[in-house]
């Protein structure tokens, strides 16, 4: 029996394989851009993750036909109002690394006590089918900005997103236990569930 084909919307290859661990369970071929030959790049401009994530999926829906998954995710720190959030990709400029990223962000706490150090990771899915129509969901996991970064599985802001209550950043969790925890995993469970019912 052939599966339709679920396009995974992003270009990031880290985001690409924990989509691929978080949805590959769903009865659907998972294929990404590179995969579809498509070269497209979409302006983020909305100012929340749902926008975004709406904005991506649909274009990416529109221009290969087929159903497609996008998400936006951030960072949002209590003791920079819950910045870098949206901005979390481009919050260091719009060409840096994931550590150079990192480092921007710890330089913003310098001298901020582990007790104010609260953050959250968001993410946001959007479900968008070729004739426009779109399903949203959301995920979220809470934590503390280490006062260095640790641990090398994972990407972008992982290495200092630290859970006090497993001792351990998120760039230090085996993908068995991120992809339980973490704001896309949720994000995820209810993102399989929408798929499913659309499979039927």
């Amino acid at each position: 029996m052939i599966r339709p084909k679920l396009l995974l919307a992003t270009n990031n290859r880290g985001k690409l394989e924990e989509l691929r661990q978080l949805l590959g369970s769903v009865s659907f071929d998972l294929t990404s851009p590179a995969q579809a030959g498509l070269a497209l790049n979409v302006d983020e401009s909305g100012r929340t993750y749902a926008a975004n994530a709406r904005l991506k999926a649909r274009a990416f829906a529109r221009v290969s036909g087929l159903l497609t998954v996008a998400d936006d995710s951030g960072l949002e720190v209590d003791a920079l109002g819950g910045a870098p959030g949206v901005l979390s990709s481009r919050y260091a400029g719009p060409d840096a690394s994931d550590s150079q990223r990192v480092a921007f962000l710890l330089s913003k706490l310098e001298g901020i006590p582990r007790e104010k150090r609260a953050a959250r990771f968001r993410c946001v899915m959007a479900i968008a089918l070729p004739n426009g129509e779109v399903r949203m969901c959301s995920g979220s996991c809470r934590g503390i900005i280490a006062f260095a970064p640790k641990g090398n599985n994972g990407f972008g802001y992982d290495p200092i997103f630290y859970f006090p209550a497993l001792e351990k950043t998120m760039a230090e969790l085996p993908s068995e236990i991120k992809n339980r925890i973490s704001h896309r995993a949720k994000a995820a469970a209810r993102a399989r569930i929408i798929l499913l019912e659309l499979r039927k």
